[in-house]
C-alpha cells in the first residue's frame, strides 16, 4: 500500500479528520459527500484514503470510472498530451483529437445512419445541447420527459429533472415548455405491460401537450438517480415508433448506462433502439470531464456554424483520455466484464432477498445493479433502512450509493475492471450490513 504524500509543514500527511475540519472552512456547505474520509490514491476496484483504510469500491465516482482509477492506458496518454499542449480550444485552433473522438461516438452509438458529434464538458451540457438542436432542427418548443428521471443540475436540466430534494428545492423558476409523463415502473405499475405503459404515456403527451409541438422525447433508457428502474420490455422500442411517427426527436440520455456499464456498450442496444440523438459522459474518458451529443447528421448539421460550442468542450486532455478509455474498453472486453459482474452479483443479491422481506426487487443490468427497499408486506418505500444499511456498508469498507425518487434505493456500480476477489469481498459486506 502506497503511504500518502506529506502536506503539512511538520511534513505529516493530513488526516481525514483534519482534512474535514479544513473543508468546514473552506468548501460552499451545498457540496456533499458519501463519506467523511478524504482518497489518497485508488485502482481497480478500491479506494485508499489519507489515513491508509481502503474500500472496496461499488460506487465509481457514480458510474464514471469504469476502466479503474488511474487505468494505465489512460495514465499514458494523458502524461503525452499534456507534454505536447493542454487547451487551445477546438473552435479557435482545433485538434485531431477532438476530431478521433467523434469519429469513434459515431461508430459506437447505436444506429447505422451518418451521424456527428459535439463535445462538451458534463453530462448536463450535453442534455442542455440535446435539447437546443432537437429545437433547432424541428421548430417546435415542447420537450417531453419522464417520471423518476434525473438529467442534471442546471437551470434547464433541473426542470427535466423530476426529483425535489436535493436538486430543485428553491432554485426555480425553472425553463418552461417542459411536460412530465409516466414512466414504465414495472415494481410500481400495477402489471402494465411495455406497450401499455408506453400507450399510457402517448395519450398524455397527445392530449396535454400536442405531438405537432413536441421538439424532443428525452429518457433514460434505464433511470439513473431515479432509482435504476428498468422499464419493462417493449417500452422503449414503442415510444421510439411513436416519435418517428410523430416527427419527435427521440433523445436518450445515456450518460450513466453508456460505455459497456449495462454489459452492451449502450442500453438501447439491448432492445435494438436507434435514437436520434444520444447523450454521453460519466464513463467517456476514464475519470477526465468530458461529455457528447451525438445524432443524425441532418440534426446535428442542422444548428448554424456557432450554435454549439464553450470553451472547455472537448479539451485535449480528455479527448486523449477518452480515446484511451475507448481502447481499453475494447481490449479489455469490458461489455462482458459488466456482464459477469451482473452473473456473480445478481444471485448474491437475490439470496438478500429471499430472506429478507424489505427487499422488493433486485433489478438493473449488467454493472448497473439496485435492490429497492419497503416496509415489509407493502410498496410502502423506507428511506430510513436504506440510509442505516448503506452506512453499515461504509463503516465495514465498501463504498455505496443510494438513489431513487424516494430515497429507498441502494444502487451498486463498481469499476468494470474490480477483481472477481473484489466483488465477492464487496458482497459479503453486503450481506453482513443487512443484518
Amino acid at each position: 500500500m502506497r503511504a500518502p504524500q506529506p502536506r503539512t509543514k511538520s511534513g505529516a500527511a493530513p488526516t481525514s479528520e483534519e482534512l474535514h475540519k479544513r473543508r468546514g472552512d473552506a468548501v460552499a456547505r451545498g457540496v456533499g459527500s458519501v463519506i467523511p474520509s478524504y482518497v489518497d490514491h485508488a485502482s481497480g476496484g478500491t479506494i485508499t484514503d489519507v489515513d491508509g483504510r481502503e474500500w472496496i469500491d461499488f460506487a465509481a465516482g457514480i458510474a464514471v470510472t469504469s476502466v479503474g482509477n488511474s487505468a494505465p492506458r489512460v495514465v499514458e496518454a494523458v502524461r503525452a498530451q499534456v507534454e505536447r499542449f493542454t487547451h487551445t480550444c477546438f473552435m479557435v485552433a482545433p485538434y485531431e483529437s477532438y476530431v478521433a473522438v467523434c469519429e469513434q461516438l459515431n461508430a459506437l452509438t447505436p444506429g447505422g445512419f451518418a451521424k456527428r458529434s459535439a463535445l462538451f464538458n458534463s453530462g448536463a451540457e450535453a442534455v442542455e445541447n440535446a435539447v437546443k438542436v432537437a429545437r433547432h432542427a424541428t421548430g417546435r418548443p415542447a420537450v417531453v420527459v419522464f417520471d423518476h428521471a434525473y438529467h442534471g443540475r442546471t437551470n434547464l436540466t433541473m426542470a427535466l429533472t423530476a426529483k425535489n430534494m436535493p436538486y430543485k428545492h428553491r432554485f426555480g423558476p425553472f425553463a418552461g415548455e417542459i411536460y412530465r409523463v409516466p414512466m414504465s415502473y414495472p415494481l410500481r405499475d400495477g402489471g402494465l405491460s411495455g406497450a401499455e405503459a408506453a400507450a399510457r404515456a402517448v395519450e398524455l403527451i397527445e392530449k396535454q401537450v400536442g405531438a405537432d409541438n413536441v421538439a424532443a422525447l428525452l429518457i433514460e433508457p434505464i433511470q439513473g438517480e431515479g432509482g435504476f428502474v428498468v422499464p419493462a420490455p417493449g417500452f422503449l422500442p414503442a415510444l421510439r415508433a411513436w416519435a418517428t411517427a410523430a416527427g419527435v426527436v427521440f433523445v436518450a440520455d445515456e450518460i450513466q448506462t453508456g460505455f459497456c456499464r449495462t454489459g452492451d456498450w449502450f442500453a438501447c442496444h439491448h432492445e435494438g433502439v436507434e435514437p436520434d440523438l444520444v447523450t454521453l459522459a460519466k464513463g467517456i474518458a476514464g475519470g477526465l470531464p468530458l461529455a457528447a451529443v451525438t445524432g443524425r447528421a441532418e440534426l446535428m448539421d442542422a444548428v448554424h456554424v456557432g450554435g454549439l460550442g464553450g470553451t472547455y468542450g472537448g479539451n485535449p486532455i480528455a479527448c486523449a483520455a477518452a480515446l484511451a478509455t475507448i481502447e481499453t474498453m475494447h481490449e479489455l472486453d469490458l461489455a462482458g466484464a459488466a456482464r459477469r459482474i451482473e452473473s456473480l452479483l445478481v444471485p448474491r443479491l437475490r439470496a438478500i432477498a429471499e430472506r429478507d422481506p424489505r427487499v422488493a426487487e433486485v433489478r438493473g443490468r449488467g454493472a448497473m445493479l439496485a435492490v429497492e427497499l419497503v416496509l415489509p408486506g407493502t410498496l410502502t418505500p423506507d428511506p430510513v433502512a436504506t440510509a442505516a444499511i448503506s452506512a453499515a456498508c461504509h463503516a465495514a469498507g465498501l463504498l455505496t450509493l443510494t438513489c431513487g425518487t424516494y430515497g429507498n434505493v441502494l444502487r451498486f456500480l463498481p469499476p468494470l475492471v474490480i477483481s472477481d476477489g473484489q466483488l465477492g469481498r464487496g458482497a459479503d459486506l453486503l450481506d453482513a450490513a443487512f443484518g
